[in-house]
């Protein structure tokens, strides 16, 4: 996504009720259907985004090499958009529902998460222990105080950008397996005023001991890749973009 905050990527199903009711935001599902087998690509793909850590360049879609098994609702197939950029398509009867962008940023270019690990245990450069309980409760006490960061930053950059029109609702952090590694599933919600959604933001994230891996997608009309063009169709994706998470093939 084009905007700055795109690593931020909320993290709830919503049920939107009509205009003047109230909002209902219920847990994450989780319920999925069989897994399908991987499609290979044959659509094209928008323009990647720019981050403010810049990722690690790729000479093709990152999302070929990581992407493990696939879930998705019957008659959706998900694929790797054409092109190198980082972005995983979902698509129906041949239209492109949404997309999924992945965003790979090495720790040694990011002061923020060093101070994380540091402030978690973990000194830079240590040896990487993913069996030891000790250190994946470091990692996990890191990344969340990553999404909390994030968190303040994206609520002052919307009470700046909306004042009062639009609510911000940041939703606590959850664990969850992401391939081999412990990661943590967040997010944020605007809602308006009058009733209805503004942008809605799902993420995960998860560090391999060298790089943080940053997942998203959204409904959010002001972003250009990473994006679902309907919130419906974000909600029924969600849970299947949990077990696709699962699978990754992570660490690289």
């Amino acid at each position: 996504m084009l905007r700055v905050y795109h690593l931020l990527l909320g993290a709830i199903l919503l049920v939107v009720m009509p205009l003047g009711a109230k909002f209902v935001l219920p847990q994450f599902s989780t319920k999925v259907e069989k897994p399908n087998s991987v499609v290979k690509p044959t659509v094209g793909n928008s323009s990647q985004t720019t981050p403010a850590i810049t990722p690690t360049p790729v000479e093709e879609n990152i999302w070929k090499k990581i992407l493990g098994t696939t879930s998705a609702p019957n008659g959706w197939e998900v694929f790797p958009c054409q092109g190198n950029a980082p972005l995983l398509c979902v698509s129906s009867q041949g239209e492109i529902l949404g997309t999924i962008e992945v965003g790979i940023y090495p720790v040694n270019n990011n002061p923020d998460f060093q101070k994380n690990l540091i402030a978690s245990g973990i000194p830079l450069g240590s040896k990487i222990d993913y069996q030891s309980p000790k250190y994946q409760n470091q990692v996990l006490t890191a990344l969340k105080n990553w999404v909390a960061d994030l968190d303040t930053t994206l609520a002052k950059d919307r009470q700046s950008s909306y004042g009062k029109k639009i609510i911000f609702s940041a939703y606590p952090p959850q664990e969850l397996q992401i391939g081999k590694l412990q990661g943590l599933r967040y997010g944020f919600v605007g809602l308006k005023q009058e009733g209805g959604v503004q942008e809605q933001h799902i993420g995960h994230v998860a560090f391999d001991g060298t790089a943080l891996y940053v997942i998203n997608t959204a409904f959010d009309p002001g972003s250009v890749t990473g994006k679902f063009e309907k919130l419906e169709n974000l909600a029924i994706f969600q849970p299947y973009l949990d077990a696709i998470a699962a699978n990754l093939n992570l660490p690289v």
